[in-house]
């Protein structure tokens, strides 16, 4: 998540792999702090966001600007379960997570960036979240394994990828029977959304890319103030 501008009610219902799901358009392998030029399915990929902008990510307005308690009613999360936050950053959401999913649940913090997932383990040290597991990814994988999550998280993360497909392979490979992905975006549709076009996405968009790679969508929350939280399971 990266170049936004600005401070950062209903849902509605919508096996096996594609066979060959369309490829990245991509000029450059550009480290994460470098723009990224490439295109998925007619989209621009977007950069992602350094380390450097990790206070942003637990800015105090937040809450108010997303409404992130009631998002974390949405996503229905059970003591027990395995839940796996991509792209976690400093842990906004993981210690969030934590606390739903209980002392039998973990959370699988998931970040690309050394720096970051050091940030998450003192956020989770001091909030005693002994649940939360931070795992180094690469770009291309997460690093999650065989049938382990019962719900994959990517909140304002999905649309930063640089290889979609790739990802949401290893993605349908760490769901679990009956787990979900829950992607979380801002409205590209609502112009009146304070951030750049390039950190939007369309739910058309977001069901054309996750259907090419063997998804459906499950259903959509549609009461956020300026985001879809849209869920997907394998198809």
């Amino acid at each position: 998540m990266a170049g936004l501008v600005g401070c950062r009610s209903s849902v509605s219902d919508s096996s096996g792999a594609p066979s060959a799901p369309p490829a990245v358009t991509s000029q450059t392998s550009a480290p994460v702090d470098e723009v990224r030029e490439g295109t998925y399915l007619g989209r621009t990929l977007a950069p992602t966001m350094t380390h450097e902008g990790a206070p942003w990510l637990v800015r105090p307005e937040r809450e108010a600007e997303e409404s992130t308690a009631e998002m974390l009613r949405a996503l229905e999360l059970r003591p027990g379960q395995v839940a796996c936050d991509i792209g976690a950053g400093n842990g906004y959401h993981s210690l969030m997570f934590a606390k739903a999913v209980g002392e039998e649940g973990q959370v699988v913090a998931v970040d690309i960036q050394p720096e970051m997932l050091d940030l998450l383990r003192a956020r989770a040290e001091e909030a005693g979240a002994k649940n939360v597991v931070p795992v180094l990814g690469e770009a291309t994988d997460p690093k999650l394994g065989e049938a382990r999550c019962d719900l994959i998280f990517l909140a304002d993360v999905y649309h930063e990828l640089s290889d979609p497909p790739a990802m949401l392979g290893h993605f349908r490979r760490a769901l679990r029977p009956g787990g979900r992905i829950a992607l979380l975006e801002f409205r590209a549709e609502d112009p009146e959304v304070p951030i750049k076009p390039l950190h939007k996405m369309t739910k058309a968009q977001i069901d054309r890319e996750l259907e090419a790679n063997g998804f459906t969508r499950l259903g959509s929350y549609d009461a956020l103030p300026w985001q879809h939280l849209m869920f997907f399971g394998v198809r």
